[in-house]
């Protein structure tokens, strides 16, 4: 996907947003199951359950209705995708008497209005275990939580993450879209606010390039950082499929002063408050 820049304007802010994006078979899967979805103010990768029947549809189930889900151009509300993963939930369960059980991860990233009063915030959201990442002071931090087996076992303390590479159930997701009547997506809310730059990706990125590889290219300024990072999943031998996005976004308040006050703070900082006793 040739990289591509475009701005959202409210009547409060200006977010101009650059995304790049790259999705692969890889080098021993004969199809390629996962999605992706670049369409201001909505961002999604979904990553298709390997081993069962029409994967591939089914990621590209999510991303057809959230993209249809959103108008392009404005920001959208976390209503909206919330409708869209129920859609495509029951989209892909009704074909389970036909074709059999098949399913996706989705992991997302929205430009969301909260009101009329409220800046943008950033939603990211997934089921499975697909990821959104936040790069910021110059390091990776992964902001959504995967849904599986080995997830489970980090959060016991039964496994260590240097385990968790080889564990056999380190393919098993305990939640994904199309396989259950309730598909409920973990949700974060970030203000957007400054220069803020996302990485959304399958699990096919993650199992062959290491942390300090990710943030080593993007701390490169590379013109296209998701290619690249495709690139070096095929140089590890791309065993899945892998698919990136790169979200980077500049945040402006064109808001003019008000006299006597003037705060350029988002509204995202009350939700740190702690509340009165």
């Amino acid at each position: 996907m040739a990289p591509r820049t475009e701005t959202i304007r409210t009547s409060r802010s200006a977010v101009t947003i650059s995304v790049t994006g790259r999705t692969e078979t890889g080098h021993v899967r004969e199809h390629n199951e996962d999605s992706l979805l670049a369409s201001a103010p909505i961002f999604a990768v979904a990553d298709g359950m390997g081993g069962h029947s029409r994967g591939d549809l089914a990621s590209q189930t999510m991303v057809h209705q959230l993209s249809h889900s959103i108008r392009p151009g404005e920001p959208t509300t976390p209503e909206a995708v919330f409708t869209a993963i129920t859609a495509a939930n029951s989209f892909i369960m009704s074909w389970a008497e036909q074709t059999g059980i098949a399913g996706t991860t989705v992991a997302g990233l929205a430009l969301v209005t909260l009101s009329a009063q409220a800046d943008c915030h950033w939603m990211a959201f997934n089921i499975g275990d697909s990821r959104v990442y936040l790069w910021e002071n110059n390091s990776l931090r992964q902001v959504t939580v995967d849904h599986s087996a080995i997830q489970e076992l980090l959060d016991a303390g039964s496994i260590t993450a240097f385990e968790a590479l080889t564990h056999p159930e380190r393919n098993v997701v305990t939640r994904a879209v199309g396989v259950e009547t309730d598909a409920d997506p973990d949700v974060w809310l970030l203000p957007a606010s400054d220069h803020q730059v996302f990485l959304l990706c399958s699990d096919g990125l993650t199992r062959e390039v290491s942390t300090e590889q990710i943030e080593a290219v993007l701390r490169s300024g590379a013109a296209d950082p998701a290619d690249r990072l495709v690139e070096l999943a095929l140089e590890a031998g791309a065993r899945d499929n892998v698919t990136v996005l790169v979200v980077d976004s500049t945040s402006v308040d064109t808001t003019p002063p008000r006299p006597g006050y003037h705060d350029n703070r988002s509204l995202g900082y009350l939700e740190q408050t702690l509340p009165r006793v």
